[in-house]
């Protein structure tokens, strides 16, 4: 007897047994019921004997049991959905696949060498890879280097030249120092300066940017440091502070539009000044060799400033219109950047060891000719002063994979533009379009028109304005002034557009890495639109700009 009491009163214990799933027919027991939350006391008249008649409590029990053998039934038919593919996306990966195997096993055209070819099946294969992004850029970048290694297309250390260059360090180096810029908080703070000022109107700030890197252009002849170090993190804090980051949807509020902005406008800046890009006193040392002319500084500037000023007024507009910010208007935003800017205080000490550094930075850059320091050089210098003051920590430089991720899908694609021509590719193209233009017995400027269209667009193939330069500028315009072409209009032509192409791809100009790599904007949208204000760009540049010099007497 004692213990049929002691069975039933302590079934009695358990929270109420009343609700269960519909669904899944196991019992839900409240949360809100902690065990033995009440007592119960059995009524006097009941006889609580395990071999009575009305045995209540075993009865109880029984469908307890029942139901609970349901509930795992249940379970077994509904079994816990299988982890979700981590792997490369199929379609896009085999799209990638086909376009190396179909050029890889096309015949070689005449002239050209095996390894050049097949150099060029790997190449695009990897574009087309980085385009659809079966995995992230950098895997399929490294993905197409050890390819290149496993077929002997590429040495190791050929592959991996590319790690050697400056510029893909100098642009990862730029990401450490934005982050330096937005956790000391001074990017909240110029930031702030920047709404309270123009924060009116989202085309107002954007047209501050574009005039300020315009402005900057000709003293800092790195377009990569320019973007990365002064204006990706400016960019990243405006947007931040107006409620726009990448990767929780609000993207287009209006990162998208200003990164987007500043960077297609960057490419015009640095084709309006002779220092306004590392490689444009080559395009001058070229033209000297070629037609014994001599660009000067004052020359270029003369010549570029009217398309340039037109280009940098319109294209910010162009896009403002065709890919809108959501964000367009908001009166009340400057003064509230100005209650921000009272409620922030006075400068921390950190503000101040990062502004003393990021002047000491643009000083080296500004005046590294004289002093012999080379754009990446200084970047060093100006990291190193972050990581010894404790600014920013070495953890945090690993933490940001964006730039791991630019630095190795950069450098792999400059390795590969680069075998590209050393093995003779893109001599083979230049000597197949100067044949093919020249048989076409045209006028000296129907004849220039396709030679600097196919100048412009080849640079798909190109991770490196300098390198484009050094491949294909003086059979150009060799070729041009053979056609009738002027010599020094044609070469001031090439040279501006050296610069304006580069604004085709994400990896065709130093600050593309820069300004994409802030992930407000798809790949495909951002290869879309370069295309659209390329041919806004040539319209303006040789069309405007054609006028323009004909009445300074450059034609």
């Amino acid at each position: 007897m004692a213990s049929s009491v002691a069975l039933t009163t302590a079934f009695y214990t358990l929270p109420p047994l009343r609700q269960r799933s519909s669904s899944h027919h196991h019992l839900t027991p409240p949360l809100s019921y902690p065990l033995k939350r009440h007592r119960f006391t059995p009524p006097l008249q009941h006889s609580f004997n395990v071999n009575t008649k009305h045995n209540w409590s075993r009865k109880k029990l029984s469908n307890v049991s029942s139901t609970v053998r349901a509930s795992a039934a249940g379970a077994s038919v509904n079994p816990a959905p299988a982890p979700a593919w981590q792997g490369a996306a199929i379609k896009p990966l085999l799209a990638s696949i086909a376009t190396g195997v179909i050029l890889w096993f096309a015949p070689v055209p005449s002239g050209l060498s095996k390894n050049a070819w097949q150099l060029l099946a790997i190449f695009l294969a990897t574009i087309v890879g980085i385009i659809t992004q079966p995995l992230p850029l950098g895997a399929v970048a490294l993905l197409g280097l050890g390819i290149s290694v496993l077929t002997k297309t590429l040495t190791f250390a050929a592959a991996f030249s590319g790690f050697g260059d400056p510029i893909p360090w100098l642009i990862c180096f730029a990401f450490f120092f934005a982050k330096g810029f937005i956790k000391t908080g001074l990017g909240n703070r110029v930031a702030y300066q920047f709404v309270s000022l123009f924060g009116s109107s989202s085309l107002g700030l954007g047209y501050s940017l574009v005039f300020s890197e315009a402005l900057l252009a000709p003293a800092i002849p790195s377009v990569s440091a320019r973007a990365g170090g002064i204006f990706l993190p400016l960019v990243k804090s405006l947007c931040a502070a107006c409620g726009s980051n990448p990767g929780d949807g609000t993207e287009r509020r209006l990162g998208a539009w200003l990164s987007l902005t500043c960077f297609q406008t960057s490419v015009i800046s640095s084709a309006m000044f002779l220092t306004g890009m590392a490689a444009n006193p080559l395009c001058a040392n070229l033209t000297q060799s070629s037609i014994n002319q001599t660009i000067g500084w004052l020359d270029w500037a003369r010549a570029a400033i009217v398309p340039g000023l037109v280009s940098l007024v319109l294209v910010p507009l162009i896009l403002y219109i065709i890919y809108p910010p959501t964000l367009k208007s908001s009166p009340d935003a400057p003064k509230l950047a100005r209650q921000k800017l009272q409620s922030m205080g006075p400068m921390s000490s950190n503000e101040k060891i990062m502004t003393a550094t990021l002047l000491l930075t643009v000083g080296l850059w500004v005046f590294g000719g004289v002093l012999n320091i080379d754009a990446v050089t200084a970047a060093i210098l100006g990291l190193a002063v972050l990581l010894v003051s404790g600014v920013v920590t070495w953890k945090e430089c690993l933490g940001e994979g964006v730039a791991w991720d630019t630095l190795t899908w950069f450098a792999a694609l400059i390795a590969m533009a680069a075998y590209l021509n050393k093995y003779g590719l893109i001599a083979w193209f230049s000597q197949t379009v100067v044949k093919f233009v020249g048989g076409l017995g045209l006028s000296w400027q129907l004849s220039f028109g396709i030679l600097v269209l196919l100048y412009f667009y080849s640079h798909y193939f190109f991770a490196s304005g300098a390198a484009h330069i050094g491949a294909m500028f003086t059979a150009f315009l060799s070729v041009a002034t053979a056609l009738g072409t002027p010599p020094f209009f044609g070469a001031m032509v090439l040279s501006f557009l050296s610069n304006l192409m580069g604004g085709l791809t994400h990896y065709g100009i130093g600050s593309a890495p820069v300004f994409y790599g802030a992930n407000y904007v798809p790949l495909a949208q951002w290869w879309g639109y370069g295309l659209l204000i390329s041919i806004v760009n040539i319209f303006i540049w040789l069309g405007l700009g054609g006028v323009w010099w004909k009445v300074i007497g450059l034609w």
